[in-house]
C-alpha cells in the first residue's frame, strides 16, 4: 500500500496532469500545492510511484504522467464525484423536460453528455427484456387485417401486422384487446406467455385462428431477438484530444462505429453500478487509449439501459462521473413520468 503521501503527491500529479496537459515535475507540485515536504521529498516519491507503475516519464522531459494503473487508484481511493451546481441540475431538468417522446429523450440526453462533458456521448435504448407493457392496442385494417401496437413502461413503441385467418370484427376485436389488457398491462415481458395461453379458449371457435394470430404476433415481438440500438453523439469532440491518443484517432473512430464494441463498453444493464473502464481495462484494442465511464437508468429504481462516455484516459472523472449520474438520474425520472 502506498503512504499517504505518496497518494497525495499521485493526486496532484493527476490534478495537474488533466488541467494542464503537460507533464508534471516536482517543482510544479510543491508550489501548487499544499503537500508539507520539500521538492527533493516530492522527488523521492515521484520515483517511488514510478517504480510501482502508477506514474511515467513520456519521453526525456523531467516531468512524470499518470498511466492507467495510477488512474485506476485515483478513481478507486482518491477522487469523489463531483456533484453538479443547483443551476447546472435545472438545466439537464429543462432541457430534458422538453422532450416529446422516446426517440426525442435519447437523442437529447447524448446531445447534453456530450456538450457537459465535451468527450462522446453513447446512450443504449431502453431494452424490450426488461421493461413491462404498459398497454396493447389493437386497430382493425381490413375486415382480416390487423395492426398491433405494444406501448412499454419506458415509452418504446413496436407496430406489428397481423394477417387473420378469418374477418374479425370490431365487437370482437374490443372484447380481445380488453381482455389482452386486463392480463397483461404493467407485467414484464418474461410473464406475458404464461398469462395469455389459455386466452383463446375465452373466443367462440371460429375467431381462435385470430385470437391465436394476434397473440402470436404479441409473443414473436416479446422475444424476438430485438436489436440493441444505441444512440452515439460528440464525436467531434475527440478531435480536441489529438495529442492524447499516440498513434492516430482513426481506430478510436473506427471502434465507435461498431455497435458490438459500444454494447460491450457499457456493460450490462442488469449492473446499474458506475462503472469506469481505463485504458487497456477496454478489451476493443482501439479504445486502449480512452476511459469509458457508464451508469445504469431507469425508472422505478430498476434500470432499463445504459448510458455513458467515451474520452481519453486524461480525463476530468469526478466531473465526468457528477455528470453522468446526473443525466441518467434526470432520465430516469422523465421515463418514470412519461
Amino acid at each position: 500500500m502506498l503512504s499517504e503521501r505518496r497518494l497525495q503527491v499521485l493526486r496532484a500529479i493527476v490534478q495537474d496532469y488533466v488541467g494542464t496537459e503537460e507533464p508534471v515535475g516536482s517543482k510544479a507540485l510543491t508550489e501548487r500545492h499544499n503537500l508539507g515536504v520539500s521538492p527533493a521529498t516530492v522527488r523521492n516519491d515521484m520515483a517511488a510511484l514510478e517504480d510501482e507503475g502508477f506514474i511515467a516519464q513520456p519521453h526525456t522531459s523531467a516531468g512524470r504522467i499518470p498511466t492507467d494503473k495510477g488512474y485506476r487508484l485515483f478513481v478507486d481511493k482518491l477522487a469523489g464525484v463531483k456533484p453538479m451546481s443547483a443551476p447546472e441540475r435545472r438545466a439537464i431538468q429543462n432541457f430534458l423536460e422538453g422532450a416529446v417522446d422516446l426517440d426525442d429523450v435519447v437523442a437529447r440526453t447524448v446531445r447534453l453528455l456530450a456538450q457537459l462533458t465535451r468527450q462522446v456521448a453513447v446512450v443504449q435504448y431502453p431494452s424490450l427484456t426488461r421493461s413491462t407493457v404498459r398497454h396493447v392496442e389493437l386497430l382493425s385494417l381490413a375486415p382480416a387485417r390487423v395492426m398491433l401496437v405494444l406501448i412499454t413502461d419506458t415509452g418504446r413503441v413496436e407496430q406489428r401486422m397481423v394477417d387473420c385467418p378469418a374477418p374479425f370484427g370490431e365487437a370482437s376485436l374490443a372484447d380481445l384487446r380488453a381482455r389482452l389488457n386486463s392480463r397483461v398491462a404493467g407485467r414484464r415481458f418474461t410473464d406475458v406467455p404464461r398469462l395469455v395461453e389459455d386466452l383463446p379458449e375465452a373466443f367462440d371457435v371460429e375467431d381462435r385462428g385470430t385470437v391465436s394470430a394476434v397473440l402470436s404476433t404479441l409473443l414473436e415481438t416479446l422475444v424476438e431477438e430485438n436489436e440493441e440500438r444505441l444512440m452515439i453523439g460528440g464525436t467531434a469532440n475527440l478531435t480536441r484530444f489529438g495529442h492524447d491518443f499516440p498513434l492516430v484517432i482513426r481506430p478510436v473512430l473506427e471502434a465507435l462505429e461498431e455497435q458490438v464494441v459500444l454494447l460491450k463498453l457499457l456493460g450490462e444493464a442488469k449492473d446499474p453500478g458506475m462503472t469506469v473502464r481505463i485504458g487497456h481495462e477496454n478489451a476493443h484494442e482501439g479504445l486502449n487509449s480512452t476511459s469509458v465511464v457508464s451508469v445504469g437508468y431507469g425508472s422505478g429504481g430498476e434500470a432499463v439501459a445504459k448510458l455513458g462516455v467515451v474520452g481519453p484516459t486524461r480525463m476530468d472523472y469526478p466531473g465526468t462521473m457528477g455528470a453522468v449520474r446526473a443525466v441518467a438520474r434526470y432520465v430516469g425520472q422523465i421515463l418514470a413520468e412519461s
